[in-house]
C-alpha cells in the first residue's frame, strides 16, 4: 500500500473538484496547484502551495509553460525504491508527487464547435498530456487521476481507505490515464491529417458489452457514444444484430425527405418493405405489404413522428426495433405494451465520414457511399421515355438499391418496394429472384420499373423483365455492350436510364 502525501492539482474543468480537496485537507496531505485551480482551490479556504515554489519560476507565455520543469517531473517520476533517484532526489531538493490530478485542454469540444484554427491550436494541451504520460508511467509509485471521469474513485479511497492505495488501484488509473492520452492525441492527429489520410487513428471513448457477438458462441462490444445518437424509450439492450441493423435502417432512411412520409422495415441489413405515402400509416401498411412473412422479428423505421394510429398498426407485429424521430404519448404507450420492443428516438442523422471494416490482417477504410442521383442525374438512353410515375418509381427504386447487397436488382410501383434479389452472385439470379418473390405475394409487374446496382454486361436483364411486365429500367451504365441492352429496350418500346454512378454494397 502505498500513502498519498502530497498532490499536484492542475486542471481546466473544476466541475466535482471541492469534495477531493475537502478530503485531501482532512488527511493532511500538501496540495501543490496552479493558475485558475490555485484560486479555487484558496477561495475554499484551504492552504495550497504554488507550483512555482516547486519550479522557482513563473508562469510563462500567457500560460503555456507551468509545469514542464524538472522540479515537477522529478518529483512524479522519481522512483521511491530506487537508490538513486532517491540520492538525486536529495541532491535536488525535490519534492516528491504522490497523486497527479490533471485534465486536458477541450480540444475535442472546441473542434466541434467550429472554432478557428487558431483557437483550435490552443486546445492542444502541452503541460497536461505530459503530466497524465509522467505520472501513468511511474503508476508503481504514483496515483493518476487524468479525468473527472476517474473522481469518484479517488473520492472512494480518501473517504474509505484514509488516502492509501494498492498497486492494482494504481494500475488502473494509469490504463485510464493512457487511454485518455491516446484518445486526444488521435484527434489531434485527425485535425492535422484531414484530407490526407496518411495513416488510420480510431479512438471511441465508450465501450459497451453485448450479450454476444453475431452468434451466441462469439463476444461482441459496440465502441462509440449511442446515446449521442439515439434515445433508448423502451426495451432491452440492443444486440450486436439489432445494431448492424439498425445501421443498415437509419443509412436506407437519410434518402427520404420528412415531407415525403416513408416506412421501411429491414431484415439482414436489406429492407423487406419499403414504401412512401401521403401519411405513415399509409406508408407502414404498403411496407408491411410488400413482404409480411419476413417482416417477423424485423427491425422498422419512420422518417418523421410515429403517431396513434400508425402505432396501432404496429403493435399486433412482433418486431426487435423500431426506430423514428419521434413518438406521440399515445403512440410510446400503445408501443410500449411489449417490454422487449426496442424504442429508438433518433436524434441526428447518420454522419457520412469513413467506413472502417477488418479484413485479413488489417483493415479496409473508404469514403461512406453519400452520392445518391436526383432526376438531372439520369441520362436517358432510349427512344422511349418514362411516365412522370415511372421516374418517380425509378428514383425511389435506385435508393433501394443503393442500400441493399450486391448483386442486387429491386423491383418497384408507385413508391413501393415489390420485390428485390439481394445478395445474388448473378444479375440474372437477382433478377429471377426479385421476380419470383413479386409473384408469390400476387403483385402485378405491369409497367413496373427495375433498378440495378450496377450496370448489365448482356441484354438478357432486360429481356427477362420485359417478359414480366417491367418497362422502365435504371442502371449506371459504362458496359462495352450497354449498346445491347439499349437496343433491346428501344425493339421492345421499353425506357432506360443510366445514372454514371454504381452502389454496389458487399
Amino acid at each position: 500500500m502505498k500513502q498519498i502525501s502530497s498532490a499536484l492539482i492542475s486542471v481546466f474543468d473544476k466541475t466535482g473538484l471541492a469534495p477531493i480537496i475537502q478530503e485531501m485537507h482532512r488527511l493532511h496531505i500538501t496540495m501543490f496547484s496552479t493558475g485558475g485551480t490555485q484560486q479555487f482551490i484558496e477561495k475554499m479556504g484551504i492552504p495550497v502551495t504554488p507550483v512555482e515554489d516547486i519550479t522557482h519560476f513563473p508562469e510563462i507565455l500567457e500560460g503555456r509553460v507551468k509545469t514542464l520543469h524538472p522540479g515537477v517531473f522529478g518529483g512524479i517520476l522519481n522512483r521511491r525504491e530506487h537508490l538513486g533517484d532517491q540520492q538525486e532526489v536529495k541532491t535536488h531538493g525535490l519534492h516528491a508527487i504522490d497523486c497527479v490530478i490533471v485534465d486536458l485542454y477541450p480540444f475535442e469540444k472546441t473542434l466541434a464547435s467550429g472554432a478557428s484554427h487558431e483557437d483550435i491550436i490552443e486546445k492542444i494541451d502541452i503541460g497536461g498530456i505530459s503530466l497524465i504520460r509522467a505520472a501513468a508511467k511511474n503508476y508503481h509509485d504514483v496515483v493518476i487521476i487524468p479525468s473527472v471521469h476517474q473522481y469518484p474513485d479517488l473520492l472512494d479511497v480518501l473517504k474509505n481507505n484514509n488516502g492509501q492505495t494498492d498497486l492494482t488501484f494504481r494500475q488502473s488509473m494509469a490504463r485510464h490515464a493512457f487511454q485518455v492520452s491516446s484518445h486526444y492525441d488521435s484527434k489531434i492527429f485527425g485535425y492535422f491529417d484531414a484530407g490526407h489520410n496518411t495513416a488510420l487513428k480510431v479512438s471511441e471513448n465508450v465501450s459497451t458489452p453485448l450479450r454476444y457477438g453475431e452468434n451466441p458462441h462469439q463476444k461482441g462490444w459496440f465502441f462509440g457514444d449511442l446515446k449521442g445518437f439515439f434515445d433508448q424509450l423502451n426495451g432491452k439492450e440492443l444486440s450486436y444484430n439489432n445494431l448492424l441493423d439498425v445501421d443498415a435502417a437509419v443509412s436506407i432512411m437519410s434518402e427520404f425527405q420528412e415531407n415525403d412520409p416513408t416506412f421501411a422495415i429491414l431484415k439482414h441489413n436489406n429492407a423487406c418493405g419499403i414504401a412512401t405515402r401521403s401519411t405513415l400509416e399509409e406508408a407502414y401498411d404498403t411496407a408491411l405489404a410488400c413482404d409480411p412473412v419476413s417482416a417477423f422479428g424485423g427491425v422498422l423505421i419512420a422518417n418523421r413522428t410515429i403517431d396513434e394510429g400508425t402505432a396501432e398498426k404496429i403493435h399486433p407485429l412482433f418486431c426487435e426495433v423500431v426506430i423514428a424521430p419521434g413518438f406521440t404519448d399515445q403512440a410510446l404507450q400503445i408501443l410500449k405494451g411489449k417490454t422487449n420492443r426496442i424504442l429508438l428516438q433518433q436524434k441526428q442523422p447518420k454522419p457520412s465520414g469513413i467506413q472502417v471494416r477488418s479484413a485479413l490482417n488489417g483493415v479496409l477504410v473508404q469514403e461512406s457511399d453519400a452520392s445518391m442521383e436526383g432526376i438531372h442525374q439520369m441520362k436517358l438512353v432510349t427512344q422511349n421515355s418514362a411516365t412522370e410515375e415511372q421516374l418517380q418509381d425509378l428514383l425511389f427504386a435506385n435508393k433501394v438499391a443503393k442500400h441493399t447487397k450486391s448483386n442486387t436488382i429491386v423491383l418497384a410501383k408507385g413508391q413501393q418496394l415489390l420485390a428485390s434479389g439481394t445478395g445474388q452472385t448473378s444479375r440474372v439470379d437477382a433478377l429471377k429472384q426479385a421476380i419470383e418473390k413479386a409473384q408469390s405475394f400476387d403483385f402485378s409487374l405491369e409497367n413496373a420499373v427495375m433498378a440495378s446496382d450496377a450496370f448489365f454486361p448482356f441484354p438478357d436483364c432486360v429481356e427477362i423483365a420485359f417478359r414480366a411486365g417491367i418497362r422502365s429500367v435504371i442502371q449506371p451504365g459504362g458496359s462495352i455492350k450497354d449498346d445491347l441492352s439499349i437496343a433491346y429496350c428501344n425493339e421492345s418500346g421499353m425506357s432506360m436510364y443510366t445514372t454514371g454512378v454504381r452502389h454496389f454494397k458487399h
